[in-house]
């Protein structure tokens, strides 16, 4: 498509968006097309910010009586669209003039010139001025379609290429600062091992999970993991850009103990997956377990060794077979092997409870609502301890998480 030199700025724009919504990155998501459309239409013809509510019924046909509070519905597709762009102009479209940019944060689309300044008489230019994060690269990742797995190779090519556009000029709050303290203050970057699963098959004829019983080990693949877990690595990788402190990642089969020796770690999922989680120092208040009888058996609960009063004795999510309406998930901070190094725990019942483990170490409301329950002031200390999130579940997506255990742990 060819852009004449007498088209006007709002019309490079549409040009563009329609570039977008024909192009291979896109096409088939005719949700997300429908998303880009309207938030192009709004920057440009209606200029001001948007609001969850207002593009859930307009857009996604949501009844009058939407809670963006309990349907996540808006940000998860905003995500999704912000992980399309990046992978768009990481590919067909990097030789592309003009880059469509949805900021992190907002639902107010941005338009500029490829490493230039932004379009004059665009919303990114009548917002922001001079804003300082454009020409940057956006996005974080790309997630496979299934809610089961996510090619990782994929996604962490988009999330190595985009990095610092969100971040310029945003301070990390007190809190976040009191929670990450041994993460950050350590002489290297800390690693996040993330869990991927043995699988056998192949996409396109289906994948199922090893069975030592019948599959040969030459058979396994291990460069898949859940879609929980690749969302996990893109919220603490924006935490700790906020931190202004790099990351290391690596998957949990290549995992060796000599980093646990080394590194301060966070561990991505649970120990039926991130299978070197068995081998170093875990938690000994609530563990992951197979339950061994009755209707549940060999589902994969949270078991509460020492139940305060009122607490069951173990949290299990939504049965198998049904949709995921509840997960459980365990946010632990320990020790490492080396007493001078850091272990985070963040991992569910399954990739959605894992995911929102994540989504709450990543957020300044919960993070404070956290150190509270442990007495740690906005300057103190932050000392080990474990805990359980409940967390709601609607289409796939965390909605809603709140600590029903907690725990300090003795050093």
């Amino acid at each position: 498509m060819v852009v004449t030199s007498h088209v006007t700025d709002a019309e490079h724009c549409l040009l563009q968006v329609e570039r977008l919504v024909n192009s291979h990155t896109l096409h088939g998501s005719e949700a997300l097309c429908k998303l880009l459309r309207y938030l192009a239409d709004h920057a440009l013809k209606h200029p001001g910010a948007l609001k969850e509510y207002q593009i859930a019924t307009e857009v996604f046909g949501r009844p009058a009586d939407f809670d963006p509070q309990l349907d996540s519905l808006v940000r998860v597709q905003a995500g999704r669209l912000r992980t399309k762009l990046a992978e768009y102009y990481t590919s067909e479209g990097s030789d592309d003039p003009l880059v469509v940019e949805l900021p992190k944060g907002t639902y107010t689309l941005a338009f500029h010139r490829a490493a230039a300044a932004p379009l004059r008489g665009s919303p990114k230019a009548e917002a922001a001025g001079s804003d300082k994060t454009a020409g940057s690269s956006v996005g974080v990742m790309v997630l496979a379609a299934s809610l089961a797995v996510a090619l990782v190779a994929v996604a962490f090519l988009a999330y190595q290429r985009a990095t610092t556009a969100a971040r310029v000029g945003e301070t990390a709050p007190a809190a976040f600062r009191v929670f990450w303290q041994r993460f950050i203050t350590g002489p290297e970057p800390p690693w996040i091992i993330f869990s991927n699963g043995a699988f056998v098959g192949r996409p396109e004829t289906g994948l199922r999970y090893f069975n030592p019983a019948q599959d040969s080990r030459n058979a396994i693949l291990d460069h898949y993991t859940g879609v929980g877990e690749v969302l996990a690595v893109h919220d603490l990788d924006h935490v700790f850009g906020l931190l202004s402190r790099q990351i290391r990642v690596k998957r949990g089969s290549l995992f060796t103990l000599d980093d646990v020796q080394n590194n301060d770690l966070i561990f991505v999922g649970s120990p039926a997956e991130n299978l070197t989680l068995r081998e170093i120092p875990s938690t000994k208040e609530f563990v992951f377990q197979r339950v061994t009888s009755g209707p549940r058996r060999d589902d994969l609960a949270v078991v509460n060794l020492h139940p305060q009063p009122g607490e069951p004795k173990m949290f299990i999510a939504t049965p198998a077979g049904l949709p995921l309406t509840e997960d459980y998930a365990i946010i632990s901070l320990v020790p490492g092997l080396n007493p001078a190094r850091s272990v985070l725990i963040l991992a569910g019942t399954t990739t959605i409870g894992t995911e929102a483990a994540a989504e709450y170490v990543s957020r300044q409301d919960s993070l404070e609502q956290l150190l509270l329950r442990l007495s740690v002031s906005q300057q103190g200390e932050m000392k080990s301890f474990e805990a359980v999130l409940r967390v709601k579940v609607a289409r796939g997506v965390p909605v809603g998480s709140e600590l029903v255990a907690l725990r300090k742990v003795a050093q």
